[in-house]
């Protein structure tokens, strides 16, 4: 018997995947910060807490307090309602690099204009380059 309980120690350290599926709000606050392209510790930041705790309403937490959905959907720059899932979401925010790719065009975007100039020839040179190699 006292084998057996270690064995599933070992299991759980060795990062068993969870039994459970992840609660309904979890899900949507994971997709939303994704779609944000955000990483859990990037969320955390912005919110002053660990990472754990967002690890915590992600996978576990069946009943989040009022207080985190409201902060957790001003991080995200979303509605609450759409952060539960009522509303859909307009926005056609991709995960990963399409939005860090998002993020650098909204600081292109507050460049003089010869800078802004300067950045849309050198994609024009790249993009033209990726289309003579394909």
């Amino acid at each position: 018997m006292r084998l057996k309980k270690w064995l599933y120690t070992v299991e759980a350290m060795a990062g068993r995947p969870a039994e459970k599926e992840a609660p309904f709000f979890g899900k949507r606050l994971s997709a939303v910060r994704r779609s944000k392209g955000l990483t859990q510790q990037q969320l955390a930041d912005k919110l002053g807490i660990k990472r754990s705790l967002i690890d915590y309403y992600e996978t576990r937490s069946p009943n989040p307090a009022l207080d985190f959905i409201e902060r957790s959907a001003a991080a995200l720059e979303v509605s609450v309602a759409e952060l539960l899932g009522s509303e859909p979401n307009t926005s056609r925010a991709r995960p990963g690099p399409a939005s860090q790719l998002q993020r650098k065009f909204e600081q292109v975007k507050l460049l003089p204009r010869d800078k802004q100039k300067f950045v849309l020839q050198f994609l024009d040179t790249v993009l033209e380059s990726n289309q003579q190699k394909a």
